[in-house]
C-alpha cells in the first residue's frame, strides 16, 4: 500500500534543522501538550511535490514563477484541518510498523473482495496510540516476538512444568529484564526464538541463564497485548478516531490518519460485531 508523502514533524527529542520549505511544521513537536497529534502536510500527488523538491534543490525555483508555485500550493493539505471521525470495521490487511505503518480496512457488513475499504495512516512518528489484543493460536508464536510467562527452570534453562498461559507483549519504553534465578516460578519476559510442538524457546536479556526451553501444551492459552502493527491481521476487529482526507490522492474510499487505533483479536465462541461507521 503506497501513499503520497506526509511530511511530517520530527520526534520532541530531535534537534531543529535549517528551514526546509516542504516540512510545514518542523519546529512543532509530534504532540502538542493537549495530546492532540500534529500530522503536518499531505501531499496529493508525491510526483509534483518531488519534482518540485528536484528544481528548489538545482536552486532554478525559488517561490518566485506562479505558474509552478501556485500548483504546489494546491497540493497541500493540511491535516490539522480536517475532519475527525470515528471507524468501526474488519481489517482488510496491514504493512509496515508504528511509525508511519497503514492498515487497510472495511466497514461493509460483509467484507469481500469487492467491499470498499479506507486505509489507516499511523504517524511517522511513532506516536498514534496503537493497542492490538486477544487471543493468539500457539502457531502465532513466531521469532522475534516478546512473551511473558509465569514459568519455573532448572538451572540449564529447562522449564520443570508446561505453561499455562504466554502473553504476547510490548515492553514499553526503558524496560530492563530481570535477571532468572532457577527453581522458582516467577514472571519471565523473553524474545522467542522458535516453537517447536511442545517446546517454547526464549532468549532473556539478563542473568546467567538466557535460553529457556519452556514445555508448552496442546491447550495452552496465548493471548497479545501490544502495540505491534506485524501482529495485525485480515480479520481482526478494528475501531479507530483519526482525520480523514477523501480527495485526491487519498487511498481507498479515504485515508484515515488514525489517532488512536484499538485492533480486537477475534474468539471463535463470541459472535461477530455490528460492522460499520457509528
Amino acid at each position: 500500500m503506497a501513499m503520497a508523502a506526509v511530511a511530517a514533524p520530527p520526534t520532541s527529542a530531535a534537534p531543529l534543522n535549517a528551514y526546509n520549505p516542504y516540512a510545514d511544521t518542523q519546529k512543532l513537536p509530534p504532540v502538542a501538550p493537549d495530546g492532540t497529534l500534529r500530522w503536518g502536510t499531505f501531499y496529493k500527488s508525491a510526483a509534483i511535490q518531488q519534482a518540485y523538491e528536484r528544481l528548489w534543490n538545482l536552486g532554478a525555483c525559488r517561490n518566485t514563477n506562479k505558474a509552478i508555485t501556485i500548483p504546489v500550493e494546491m497540493n497541500k493539505v493540511a491535516i490539522d484541518a480536517l475532519p475527525e471521525e470515528e471507524f468501526k470495521g474488519i481489517v482488510v490487511g496491514a504493512a509496515g510498523t508504528i511509525r508511519g505503518g497503514m492498515i487497510a480496512f472495511t466497514t461493509a457488513a460483509t467484507p469481500g473482495a469487492d467491499a470498499p475499504t479506507h486505509v489507516a495512516a499511523l504517524h511517522p512518528a511513532g506516536v498514534s496510540k496503537l493497542t492490538v489484543s486477544g487471543p493468539l493460536p500457539l502457531s502465532a508464536l513466531r521469532p522475534g516476538l516478546t512473551v511473558r510467562v509465569q514459568a519455573e527452570v532448572d538451572s540449564k534453562g529447562a522449564g520443570t512444568q508446561p505453561l499455562e498461559a504466554i502473553d504476547v507483549i510490548t515492553p514499553p519504553p526503558g524496560f530492563k529484564p530481570v535477571a532468572i534465578q532457577a527453581g522458582r516460578v516467577e514472571s519471565v519476559v523473553g524474545t522467542v526464538v522458535k516453537r517447536q510442538a511442545d517446546t517454547l524457546v526464549l532468549q532473556v536479556a539478563a542473568g546467567r541463564i538466557r535460553r529457556l526451553s519452556l514445555p508448552i501444551a496442546p491447550d495452552t492459552a496465548v493471548h497479545v497485548d501490544a502495540s505491534q502493527l506485524d501482529i495485525v491481521a485480515p480479520g481482526d476487529i478494528v475501531t479507530l478516531t483519526g482525520r480523514v482526507w477523501r480527495g485526491e490522492g487519498c487511498l481507498g474510499e479515504g485515508t484515515v490518519f488514525a489517532s488512536i487505533v484499538t485492533v480486537s483479536k477475534p474468539s471463535a465462541v463470541e459472535p461477530g460485531p455490528k460492522i460499520g461507521a457509528p
